[in-house]
């Protein structure tokens, strides 16, 4: 039997092929087909850079096996294989597989098997999502039905909501999950441009209920290939697109669960999934739902405006501004703080369920602001966190 060692892989079903673990590596250890995004075993050198970068999670998964697992193993896959056992008939258990590697190496892969690296699960009650039905190889291909700009013409950022519609393809989407776009052309290299990822904004029957389309999010970004080439997209204009991505970032079914969403920019896209979804399944229900929204301004922030006719007994709102002529700037962990009131009744419900969306920047903050809030309510955020994580009631999709 082979020593075992140490593997480095990626889950199929959480990854959302946004490939930054790819483009971040610098050993050129990860690479991707029409389907899944892989780990080269002989490449992989442990360097972790590829960790902190990662949406989702998925990239922090390791295997201790006696044979590493082939890349065509890995193109294979729709879920990841189950720890290889190690039975002590054949002279090794699991105790023993882990002595064997070097302290460095174990120490790692221990603290990965623990979630270091903040891989959430989906929450129990949750629907079964579908995963990768279009790939790079077979995109669906959708058509615009509606362009709109949601900021201010005078705000500095352009963002549009923009709804595509499926036609006769079915494409089943789930709030929280994402698509990748597929812009026209090729790179530098002539090899076709990869896609980009957003969270749809809709929820799971439409942006128009019972009907086979979706809604996005976008920013334009001065550099950026894909939102430009979306924001200038006209109406009847056809899209390339893959996925559905995501299995863990999505809403409980059960309607006694409680939503607390904390976002900046156009990281309220898949709260505005979640918050139509229960204004149109469960709209009798008050007190279930919370947001935190952070931006530059009022008329920076995406959907400002139908907010504002949510109820605040169906969802209570917090804002943030951080560039308001004449006012303190302040980020979403700052209103956080202000409300801590809130949110250590929220903190110790049963029922609670954290999402944080929106720039990786807000990250540490929000985690910051938690760790605040809970230590003088008497909770230990860290063991909170993991707990709540552990169980389904703890997700962060940051870019």
């Amino acid at each position: 039997m082979n020593a075992p060692v140490k593997q480095h892989l990626i889950d199929p079903e959480i990854c959302i092929r946004c490939y930054t673990c790819e483009m971040t590596c610098p050993v050129g250890a990860i690479e991707h087909d029409d389907n899944n995004v892989v780990v080269d075993a002989e490449k992989c050198n442990f360097c972790m850079d590829c960790i902190a970068p990662c949406p989702t999670g998925s990239i922090d998964e390791w295997r201790v096996v006696s044979t590493p697992y082939s890349l065509e193993d890995q193109y294979s896959w729709m879920d990841l294989p189950e720890q290889e056992s190690f039975d002590e008939t054949k002279g090794d258990s699991a105790e023993t597989s882990l002595e064997a590697l070097d302290d460095s190496v174990a120490q790692l892969l221990t603290e990965a098997h623990q979630g270091a690296g903040g891989k959430s699960k989906a929450p129990a009650s949750a629907a079964k999502p579908s995963i990768n039905l279009f790939n790079l190889g077979k995109p669906a291909l959708a058509r615009v039905q509606g362009n709109f700009r949601l900021t201010a013409e005078t705000a500095s950022s352009d963002i549009r909501h923009i709804i595509l519609d499926m036609g006769e393809q079915r494409l089943p989407v789930l709030e929280g999950q994402s698509v990748g776009i597929l812009p026209p052309g090729t790179d530098a290299a002539r090899k076709p441009h990869l896609p980009s990822l957003y969270s749809i904004s809709s929820p799971r029957d439409g942006e128009k209920q019972n009907s086979n389309n979706f809604a996005l999010t976008v920013k334009r970004e001065p550099e950026g290939l894909c939102s430009n080439y979306l924001c200038d997209l006209e109406i009847g204009s056809e899209v390339q697109l893959t996925g559905p991505f995501g299995a863990t970032f999505l809403m409980p079914e059960d309607p006694a669960e409680k939503l607390l969403m904390i976002c900046t920019g156009t990281g309220a896209a898949p709260f505005r999934g979640f918050t139509m979804r229960r204004q149109r399944t469960q709209p009798e229900r008050t007190g279930q739902m919370a947001l935190f929204f952070g931006a530059r301004s009022p008329e920076e922030l995406p959907y400002f405006g139908p907010l504002g006719k949510v109820s605040e007994d169906f969802m209570a709102k917090f804002y943030a501004f951080s560039r308001v002529a004449d006012q303190p700037k302040a980020w979403v962990q700052d209103r956080m703080r202000e409300e801590s009131a809130f949110l250590t009744g929220w903190l110790a419900d049963p029922q609670l369920n954290v999402y944080i969306c929106g720039l990786k920047e807000m990250e540490d903050g929000v985690h910051e602001a938690f760790a605040e809030i809970a230590g003088e309510a008497g909770m230990n955020w860290p063991e909170l966190r993991d707990r709540l994580r552990d169980e389904g009631r703890y997700h962060v999709e940051t870019y």
